[in-house]
């Protein structure tokens, strides 16, 4: 449920690295589970700096909106235009066709700050 190569963050985001240095960030099973059926997802726009912990986007689901923050600082350097179109792919594949934007890091050893699988399994048991 929690794929043991990702880290995650409190808010509900998954990171993962990728091999050229960029990150690339989602929302995880526990957090579209609990919005319900998505249908409106905006993301930051490809140029961006966003600084760590900063709202960057949104996620409209039949039950509410809920802000996406950025997991660390950097610039956005991609992001899922296919989720304009078929937004509920967050809802079927959070982990693969359903990821939201990528980041190249302002300072990738952040990433060690995140949370480990263990820790977030954790925190969504305690919820």
């Amino acid at each position: 449920m929690y794929p043991e190569e990702l880290r995650y963050t409190a808010e509900h985001e998954w990171v993962r690295s990728t091999e050229n240095g960029t990150v690339v960030i989602g929302i995880t099973e526990y957090a579209q589970d609990s919005l319900g059926d998505i249908v409106f997802v905006s993301l930051p726009a490809v140029g961006d700096t966003l600084g760590a912990g900063a709202a960057c986007g949104e996620v409209e689901s039949t039950k509410s909106v809920s802000d996406i923050y950025a997991p660390l600082a950097g610039d956005v350097v991609a992001v899922n235009d296919a989720l304009d179109a078929a937004p509920e792919t967050v809802n079927s594949d959070p982990y693969g066709a359903g990821w939201m934007f990528e980041m190249r890091l302002a300072d990738a050893s952040a990433l060690d700050g995140l949370l480990t699988p263990g820790d977030y399994r954790a925190l969504v048991e305690k919820a």
